[in-house]
């Protein structure tokens, strides 16, 4: 009988036998592990650098930190359960996951499509760094069309790897995971296949399973949802075995592997990530309701809401199981009406990032996606009286009592 998620999380992936019996894994604070034989060191070393292939069932020995750890293959072997991923990288933040996975697959002249918005540091990777390796980056909006990505993709056989953020942050537009996946497919050649690799941050493995939707690679920001406590900051890339394995190689000479007490904690973490979520949904859409009817608020975007349209509604319904709790609204007026609610606010922490059990607000524009150049935050929807909330676990009649003084402010 085959469990649930919520079931396997508390035993999938880890052996106590191999721990001394320890119902949770300890943590394994070492920088480098002993072989038995220089044999077993040489195989070790051809999987780490890529020099050949795992075999189906082989566990290579643990080598130094930088490359493996006990505690980074628990955590990797157990997260896998919700999305259904073969294999999962572990990385020290989410930008180390988003970096080191474009690395591995993009070489001078190749070309990556990314919708836009993306995440404030994932945009200046991909519109100030690529580039300066001859990789050409062009974005297109959340949302567009298949018909329109297709063109895109069909008129330059440059292009290596569609990369999406659904929903995109901060606007909450989705984008066709599917619609790309297919259009990846169509496209690839037997010497250039073209890779679909989609950041789940927003939605999380709970309302949104994009390998099952044809995507090729997840990555998260682990520090979110997955860790849940804004206690650490850490990454994760998912998909196959043979692509997860050219991604820990990229990470393994980028030394951007995670550390073993971070490992520990996002472990420890995942046996409330469903409940977590589930929660703070809930709490959202109550949330949802009310700033749908403030006079104060001129607009809310929330995935699932018919307010975002029927495109997008659509999509929605193809896509996710959920609606998640990020929320953003846009209030009447300009930037300063919306400082005055962000300096309003009492029980909601004024403070990037998400996912995590307290609630945060923001200011995209002049905070998370202050880089962007006006007319890139024209293009993507980014406002000046546009905010940002993160629904965490407080009771969501305190939120909502909360938003009424500031928005009364």
């Amino acid at each position: 009988m085959t469990a649930k998620p919520q079931t396997r999380i508390f035993s999938h992936g880890y052996d106590p036998q191999r721990s001394e019996g320890a119902a949770v894994p300890p943590v394994f604070r070492t920088s480098t592990f002993i072989f038995k034989t220089a044999a077993e060191g040489k195989r070790a070393f051809e999987i780490a650098y890529g020099l050949d292939c795992a075999k189906a069932g082989e566990s290579p020995a643990l080598i130094y930190t930088r490359v493996n750890n006990p505690n980074s293959e628990i955590l990797e072997d157990k997260v896998v359960v919700w999305d259904g991923a073969e294999a999962a990288a572990l990385f020290s933040s989410g930008m180390g996951a988003i970096s080191s996975t474009c690395l591995a697959f993009l070489k001078p002249g190749d070309t990556l499509l990314f919708s836009d918005p993306v995440y404030g540091g994932t945009e200046f990777f991909f519109r100030r760094v690529l580039p300066q390796f001859n990789i050409r980056t062009i974005p297109f909006p959340a949302g567009t069309p298949r018909e329109e990505l297709e063109r895109m993709v069909k008129n330059d056989p440059t292009v290596k790897v569609i990369y999406i953020e659904s929903p995109a942050n901060p606007t909450m537009m989705l984008s066709d995971i599917r619609g790309a996946a297919e259009i990846a497919g169509r496209y690839s050649r037997e010497d250039h296949r073209i890779l679909t690799v989609v950041d789940n941050t927003f939605m999380g493995p709970i309302f949104s399973k994009p390998l099952a939707l044809g995507a090729d690679v997840i990555l998260y920001s682990a520090t979110k949802f997955l860790g849940g406590h804004s206690d650490l900051v850490a990454g994760v890339a998912m998909g196959s075995a043979a692509l997860v394995g050219q991604i820990k190689v990229m990470r393994t000479i980028l030394g951007s592997n995670s550390d073993p007490d971070t490992a520990w904690l996002i472990q420890r973490s995942l046996g409330t990530l469903q409940l977590r979520m589930e929660q703070q949904q809930a709490s959202a859409r109550r949330i949802v309701d009310f700033l749908l009817t403030h006079p104060k608020v001129q607009s809310v975007a929330y995935p699932g809401s018919p307010a975002m349209g029927e495109a997008q509604t659509a999509l929605w319904r193809d896509q996710c199981t959920g609606t998640g709790s990020l929320i953003a609204f846009c209030v009447k007026g300009g930037e300063a009406e919306a400082f005055r609610v962000l300096d309003a606010v009492e029980h909601m922490k004024l403070a990037v990032s998400l996912g995590g059990i307290e609630s945060l607000i923001e200011h995209p524009s002049s905070m998370t996606h202050s880089d962007m150049t006006p007319a890139e935050k024209a293009q993507a929807g980014i406002t000046d009286n546009m905010i940002r909330m993160s629904v965490g676990l407080e009771d969501p009649q305190d939120l909502i009592a909360d938003l009424a003084q500031a928005l009364g402010a």
